[in-house]
């Protein structure tokens, strides 16, 4: 197969979906040259700035439940609806990211979003009653629900091709840290000033993000003719709240429950009438025609299995040092600074190394140091030393860092580039969803150890029922791990490619 002479340095090859740039070696050499961090700095630190806030405030309440459960003088099933009824409005809200992006423009949504989110916050710290707090963090969600995948978009379209490796990772960072930082920052506000300060916390977060977007973010003009996939609209929102629903029921009362066997089986009969419906559409809400390219289905089933093991064990590590090890939540949260401090390290590290060697190594070494950690962690009880925790702990962040974004990049580079803005809330949708499996089965199968523990257990006992359960986040890891062995080198990429004049 001959293409003809390459005048803008880019070559389209769609019967795999991918998008390749390439060009002359002037022309490499130039962009290679003219590029600069600086450059692009502004808008990366404009989006990581807004995804900080609304991750953050995703992991900041699960260390105030018992607090709100005291507050408000009510039980903890019906504290629980304030997470999940904003993870629900989050998951709902997210497949309308690319349509709301295309119409108004990216910026203009990215802005409009933070406002909501922050006045949110405001409303949930003056919350009066649990039903209050509830309808609020509703209206908190709609707002956060579109800042990821917008914001990941717009970063992935400023950054060269050839350096979307190391961007891309700065921008994982808020992704890391917010999880890890949250119950810190949540524990410190509730024992030292009070629970309404996890929610106003946001307002001068959010001020300096909405700054930072409305002065840094490239302006774009709405796309023409951009019509609303209406049917689509309507059964995305339905379909993926019902999924998160379900998972969140089967953590509280399991698989069996009337409420989650419904709740899944409905969600699962709308998401495949919504498939159906999205794959005839000319202009559909989500661009789920990208699913035919196999490296596209490969990255995001690999990206899948990682964040599960990643977020099934990150709950489990504030648990163990306060259950077993009875930390405070403030201690708790200190001992995962070192998971934080690699998790860094690792964002830049992996970032150089996916845009100078591919996915495949970043992906190896990254995974396999998740689960070096995790098998160290089966091995927990009482006695278990500080150190010897802290140190799982860190290489699990140093991993995670090697390939939670790189992956994501990788996923991001092997669809048209045009479609860019469509396929960012199909993944940040999966990633929801995926997240909330991975805590939902690692919190189900720690409750039934616990039950089978007798009446006075040691510590020991207890510290062995969390040791059991990192064998299960354990077991995800090392599925990715053989995954990501199958991913493409880049030199067999560029042998498979055709030859042009």
């Amino acid at each position: 197969m001959v293409i003809g002479k390459l005048t803008k340095g880019e070559i389209e090859i769609r019967k795999g979906m991918y998008i390749i740039d390439m060009g002359s070696e002037n022309n490499t050499a130039s962009m290679q040259s003219e590029f600069s961090l600086k450059k692009v700095l502004p808008v990366l630190l404009a989006v990581a700035s807004g995804m900080f806030l609304v991750i953050l405030d995703s992991t900041i309440m699960n260390v105030a439940v018992p607090k709100l459960v005291s507050a408000f003088g009510t039980n903890l099933s019906t504290i629980q609806w304030v997470i999940t009824a904003y993870t629900l409005s989050l998951s709902a809200v997210i497949p309308l990211a690319g349509w709301f992006s295309d119409r108004f423009s990216p910026k203009r949504m990215f802005l409009t979003s933070i406002v909501l989110f922050v006045l949110a916050s405001v409303l949930c710290a003056l919350a009066q009653t649990p039903e209050q707090l509830i309808i609020f963090r509703i209206l908190q969600g709609l707002g956060g629900g579109m800042v990821a995948p917008i914001g990941i978009a717009t970063v992935f379209s400023v950054s060269p091709p050839d350096k979307r490796g190391s961007v891309m990772g700065i921008l994982g960072i808020p992704m890391l840290l917010a999880p890890i930082l949250g119950p810190v920052l949540s524990g410190w506000l509730i024992e030292f000033i009070n629970w309404h300060w996890i929610f106003f916390i946001n307002v001068p977060v959010g001020f300096i993000a909405l700054l930072m977007a409305w002065r840094y973010l490239p302006a774009a003009k709405p796309k023409q003719g951009s019509k609303l996939d209406a049917v689509g609209a309507l059964l995305a929102p339905i379909s993926f709240a019902s999924l998160v629903f379900a998972v969140h029921q089967a953590g509280e009362k399991g698989w069996s429950d009337a409420w989650t066997f419904g709740s899944l089986l409905f969600g699962t009969v709308i998401l495949t009438i919504f498939i159906r419906h999205e794959l005839r559409q000319k202009n559909p809400l989500l661009e789920l025609r990208v699913f035919r390219s196999p490296a596209f289905v490969h990255g995001i089933i690999v990206a899948w299995l990682n964040q599960i093991a990643l977020f099934g064990s990150i709950l489990l590590f504030p648990l163990y040092l306060q259950q077993v090890k009875g930390l405070s939540p403030l201690e708790a949260g200190l001992y995962v600074i070192p998971q934080a401090i690699l998790s860094t390290v690792g964002i830049n590290l992996g970032g150089k190394l996916f845009d100078r060697y591919g996915v495949r190594p970043v992906a190896i070494m990254g995974i396999l140091s998740l689960s070096v950690s995790l098998l160290a962690l089966t091995q927990v009880n009482a006695d278990t030393s500080p150190w010897y925790m802290m140190c799982s702990f860190a290489f699990a962040g140093f991993g995670q860092g090697l390939t939670m974004m790189q992956i994501n990049t990788h996923v991001l580079k092997s669809a048209p580039k045009e479609l860019v803005s469509r396929v960012t809330p199909i993944t940040t949708s999966a990633q929801q969803i995926m997240s909330s499996f991975g805590v939902t089965i690692t919190m189900a199968f720690l409750a039934g150890k616990m039950r089978e523990l007798p009446v006075g257990h040691s510590l020991n006992q207890l510290g062995e029922a969390f040791g059991s359960t990192f064998w299960i986040t354990l077991g995800f890891a090392i599925a990715a791990l053989v995954l990501s062995l199958f991913f493409a080198k880049p030199t067999d990429i560029k042998k498979s490619l055709p030859q042009s004049n």
